[in-house]
Order: structure tokens, then C-alpha cells, then sequence
């Protein structure tokens, strides 16, 4: 589980295509991989992924077809920089909300508005998730716990505060870019559980 607070950003040393698969080397610096264990699992731009190798700061992780399939882990290209999060430990804060790093969809950038007062990203979903986005609940975007502005059909926009812009790499997209989603479980069970007693009723 995560918080969707990123620790890092970190930088893509490596990327190997294998049947089926790509091997993705990532240089975390030492102070997020003390006590890091094969096996262990790491948020990379909010997908739950396994740790495989860890060799010095270079840490190897296995994604898969359906994960590449799904996310925007599949474009990545070596010196990009990916959002990072180790996995929630007992007792640790959570300053974000609950996740799983499970990502439902992806949302593709339409517009983005960035002045000395605010950053501003338009994002556009398929239709089906829309249902799930509510203005001021939460979405984690790109393993980012983020709170939902205005929404408009399909769209709805996010507000960037400085704080979030220098931790995170999502000043690093452009118009026409996705960022990975991942729905708050909770709005997704009771949007769910509801849609489920209406059709019964």
C-alpha cells in the first residue's frame, strides 16, 4: 500500500525489451533504498511494482505486458524522471489517502495553464471513469494524491501548488502526454454499491 506522497524523483538508468516483458533500471538514491529487499514493492509513477535486483543505487524492476499495456510506464526512455514511493510501513503517517498502485486508466493531457499564480492541468479520461471523479475528491495521478478541481464531461483539472511541481515530475508533461490514474477505492466501492441497489430497486 501507498500514500501518494512521492519521496523522489528518479532518474531511468536502463531499459531492457524481453519476450513478454521490459527490465526497468532505476538510479534511487541510497536513502530510500536502505532496508530495500528483493521482493520488496515500489511505486513507479504510482504502479505497484516488485524490486528483482538491487545492485548499489541501481534498483531493477519487471514490468509486464498488461501493466505496459495500461500505463504510461511503456513510454518511458532512459534519463526520464519517474515519481517514486516506497510502500507504506505500520505507524507511518499518511499525509495523501490510501493506495494500492493498482492504475484503472490513463489520462491524456489537454490542457495546461502555468502562471506566476497557479499551475493548472486539464486532463481528459474515458468516459466510464468519469463517474468515479467528483470535484474535491481525490485521484492519484502518477502516484500523486492529488484533489479534483472542475469538472466538465469527460475533463476535470487539477491544481498544481509549487511544493507538489518540485517533488514530482508532473511539470515534466506536455499537452497530448498521460499520466497514470488510479482511483480512490473508496469513491469507486460506493459509487459501485450504489449503482448495484438501483438496479435492484
Amino acid at each position: 500500500m501507498f500514500t501518494g506522497i512521492v519521496q523522489a524523483t528518479c532518474k531511468v538508468v536502463s531499459i531492457e525489451a524481453k519476450p513478454g516483458f521490459k527490465v526497468l533500471e532505476l538510479d534511487i538514491e541510497s536513502y530510500l533504498t536502505q532496508g530495500l529487499k528483493i521482493g520488496a514493492s515500489v511505486a513507479v509513477n504510482g504502479v505497484c511494482l516488485t524490486v528483482t535486483k538491487h545492485e548499489n543505487d541501481s534498483v531493477f524492476f519487471d514490468v509486464m505486458e498488461e501493466t505496459l499495456a495500461l500505463t504510461n510506464l511503456n513510454f518511458l526512455k532512459v534519463r526520464d524522471k519517474v515519481n517514486i514511493e516506497r510502500s507504506l510501513t505500520f505507524g507511518s503517517e499518511i499525509g495523501g489517502h490510501v493506495l494500492s498502485g493498482h492504475i484503472q486508466t490513463q489520462a491524456k493531457i489537454v490542457k495546461i495553464s502555468n502562471t506566476d499564480e497557479h499551475h493548472n492541468i486539464e486532463l481528459e479520461v474515458p468516459s466510464q471513469w468519469m463517474k468515479y471523479i467528483m470535484y474535491k475528491g481525490f485521484i492519484a495521478i502518477n502516484g500523486c494524491s492529488l484533489t479534483i478541481g472542475k469538472i466538465k464531461e469527460n475533463k476535470f483539472l487539477i491544481h498544481l501548488i509549487p511544493e507538489t511541481l518540485r517533488l514530482t515530475n508532473l511539470e515534466s508533461y506536455s499537452v497530448g502526454d498521460t499520466f497514470n490514474i488510479e482511483i480512490d477505492s473508496q469513491t469507486q466501492t460506493i459509487v459501485n454499491t450504489v449503482e448495484r441497489y438501483l438496479k435492484q430497486s
